[in-house]
């Protein structure tokens, strides 16, 4: 599984890449957490809010931090 958090590197980036990391690691995920700051790799994914969560290619969440509870739903948890 490939998980992807996009933003600019804001707080709630890092927020969301936290609670991600803590949700892989705790269920024992076979997953790549990668942070994506590129503003031209951002647009590719044709979202206008940020943060934004992609897992396997798919946008899952955009706009707004995610519960831990949330998060586990878009993971299959």
């Amino acid at each position: 599984m490939e998980i992807k958090v996009l933003g600019p590197g804001c707080a709630k980036c890092k927020t969301i890449f936290g609670i991600i990391q803590r949700v892989v690691n705790d269920n024992n995920l076979d997953a790549t957490v990668t942070k994506v700051e590129d503003i031209m790799e951002i647009m590719n994914y044709n979202i206008i809010s940020t943060p934004a969560v992609v897992v396997d290619g798919e946008v899952k969440i955009k706009g707004h931090v995610p519960t831990e509870s949330e998060i586990r739903k878009i993971l299959g948890l």
